[in-house]
């Protein structure tokens, strides 16, 4: 059970896979979001059972009904929420695996009967991946294998220029209470000069349809050649671009995921959270890490002094990271690419 969000979904499937990889022919059934599962339920080797929280109460029951007359060996809560964990108790399994206690959010503890081991300083996906440990599983190479349509490709495909690099720059993050991953529209904008000036690149502009996400996009396009897809495609759309792009460049979100997911190099710009353990898994070298420096100005503390995983809630924080090297990451990995 991994309800939500878009990265952390990710990073489930990810655990799927290896247990499918150690245990040919397993039979997994994934109770997942609404909005995830437009990006994962047509993967033919897992049954799915969406959890849409937009009909309260009901939601409960439509998993409960889905689920009536199956039983599973083990029940893997990777989803600690109130909201998930209410779902917890109408797993028909005799081992219900969650998080250890520490990091069992809104007492999942109450609610599962085992526990993964306690450790601390993983990255997200690692934690999650401590649930196949946890019942057996031998480390395998990471793989996700997220299908993609033919005419999702070929969506994809027209926006690929032979002679030009593709990249996809998805701007915001989630639109939470004092969320600030967001950096500013005018350092993006540079950033999209330089892509077009000295690489000739194609930049797409992608996003969801929120009133931020809509301003940021026609406000980055209308400066620059960049294309505007903001608010325009479905997940699976969105997945095909990134598939067929050459870099992404995102704050922490899950287009970060996505694209580890999907093979494509990420840019990642982390201030307000820590990249070590949300940032793209893949991409750590081309990562902005100025969560160090945030924490310090912000908090008044070290990293090492923070509860792990601790955001740094500061709506300038962001601007902490400079148009300078965010470029000069960018120009690396341009100059040093395999062609």
């Amino acid at each position: 059970m991994r309800l939500s969000a878009i990265g952390d979904t990710c990073h489930a499937l990810a655990v799927v896979r290896r247990l499918q990889d150690n245990w040919p022919g397993v039979h997994i059934t994934w109770i997942i979001g609404r909005t995830e599962a437009a990006l994962m339920s047509d993967i033919p080797d897992i049954d799915f059972i969406v959890f849409d929280k937009s009909r309260g109460r009901a939601a409960y029951r439509d998993v409960r009904t889905a689920l009536r007359g199956q039983r599973f060996d083990v029940a893997l809560c990777m989803h600690a929420s109130m909201r998930a964990n209410l779902l917890v108790r109408s797993l028909p399994a005799d081992i219900r695996l969650g998080f250890d206690k520490a990091r069992a959010k809104d007492f999942q503890w109450l609610f599962t009967n085992h526990r993964i081991d306690a450790t601390q300083g993983e990255h997200a996906l690692e934690a999650m991946m401590a649930f196949a440990t946890a019942i057996g599983a031998t480390a395998t190479d990471l793989r996700w294998d997220i299908p993609l349509a033919d005419a999702d490709r070929s969506f994809a495909s027209e926006f690929k220029t032979p002679g030009r690099p593709l990249v996809v720059l998805s701007a915001c993050s989630s639109q939470r209470a004092r969320n600030y991953r967001d950096w500013s529209i005018d350092n993006y904008a540079a950033v999209i000069a330089r892509l077009e000036s000295k690489h000739n690149a194609r930049v797409v502009l992608t996003g969801g349809p929120s009133a931020r996400e809509q301003d940021y996009g026609a406000r980055l396009g209308s400066g620059s050649r960049a294309e505007n897809l903001v608010g325009k495609t479905s997940l699976k759309q969105l997945a095909a671009l990134i598939a067929a792009a050459d870099l992404v460049i995102c704050p922490d979100s899950g287009p970060a995921h996505m694209a580890t997911a999907l093979g494509t190099t990420v840019v990642g710009l982390y201030a307000t959270s820590n990249p070590e353990r949300t940032g793209p898994y893949l991409s750590g070298r081309f990562t902005i890490n100025r969560y160090p420096d945030a924490v310090k100005r912000y908090i008044g503390k070290n990293v090492a002094d923070l509860r792990w995983g601790q955001r740094v809630r500061h709506p300038h924080a962001m601007d902490l990271i400079e148009v300078g090297e965010v470029t000069e990451i960018i120009d690396s990995f341009f100059e040093n690419r395999e062609l």
